[in-house]
C-alpha cells in the first residue's frame, strides 16, 4: 500500500512541522493560560464573568494548539483528522456533561443537609 512517497520526509504531515508554529502555538496557549490564572488570583472579576472569561481563554488555547500545534486545518490531505476531531468533540462533551450531572446529582442525594445552609431545603 503506497502513498505516493518512497521518502517518508516528503509526507505532507512531516513538511507541515516547523519551529515556529510549534513555538506560536505553545506561546500563544501559555499566554493565555497565564492571564487565566492572573484574572483568578487576582479576584479581578465577578465570578460569572470570570468563568465566562477563563471558559473564553481555554476556548482559544484549545484552538491554538489545535492549528498551530497538531496541524489540524480544512486542507485536503489532513480532511480525516479534521473529521475525526469534528466527531471528538460532542463526544467530549457530552462525557463532560454527564460527569458533572452525574456528581452533582450524587453531591445532592448524598451530603447531610446542614441547618441554615443557603439552597439547602
Amino acid at each position: 500500500m503506497s502513498h505516493g512517497h518512497s521518502n517518508p520526509i516528503e509526507h505532507p504531515e512531516v513538511q507541515m512541522a516547523s519551529r515556529g508554529s510549534y513555538l506560536t502555538g505553545f506561546i500563544i496557549a501559555s499566554l493565555l493560560m497565564l492571564a487565566a490564572t492572573i484574572l483568578v488570583s487576582g479576584q479581578v472579576l465577578a465570578p460569572f464573568p470570570l468563568l465566562l472569561t477563563i471558559m473564553g481563554c481555554a476556548g482559544l488555547a484549545a484552538i491554538a494548539q489545535i492549528y498551530f500545534l497538531l496541524h489540524i486545518d480544512i486542507s485536503e490531505h489532513n480532511i480525516w483528522n479534521t473529521v475525526a476531531l469534528v466527531m471528538f468533540i460532542p463526544l467530549f462533551v457530552i462525557t463532560i456533561g454527564l460527569t458533572w450531572w452525574m456528581f452533582s446529582q450524587l453531591y445532592l442525594r448524598t451530603m447531610p443537609m446542614i441547618p441554615g445552609m443557603p439552597g439547602m431545603h
